[in-house]
């Protein structure tokens, strides 16, 4: 792969609770991850709560920094909530869970309503 052609990465991912979908995508100086499930999505800093909101999705996400960025889904799991929106935070996602945690809140959820 040429170094700035975009790239998307996706994984099934087994959890406590069930599977879901990770998600990298990266091009020239840029990238972004997620983990979705049926429910929702768990993501990087780069989802917009406030229109995921307003549409009803359940999104919650964790914030990477310039020096440790999010790259892959993996790198999700252990970094810290930061924020979520209300039909996340009804599902008892909240700001310090880890990123597996809000998954498996997720996945709970998903087989809840099978």
């Amino acid at each position: 792969m040429n170094e700035s052609s975009p790239r998307t990465i996706t994984q099934s991912m087994q959890f406590k609770n069930g599977c879901a979908t990770g998600m990298s995508h990266r091009w020239k100086n840029g990238q972004y991850c997620s983990i979705m499930t049926a429910t929702g999505i768990v993501g990087c800093g780069i989802y917009d709560l406030a229109t995921a909101g307003e549409f009803g999705q359940a999104i919650a996400i964790a914030r990477g920094t310039p020096q440790d960025p999010l790259v892959d889904p993996d790198d999700l799991l252990e970094a810290s909530i930061i924020a979520a929106t209300p039909q996340a935070l009804a599902l008892g996602i909240k700001p310090g869970i880890s990123g597996r945690a809000a998954v498996e809140l997720m996945l709970a959820a998903d087989s809840a309503t099978v």
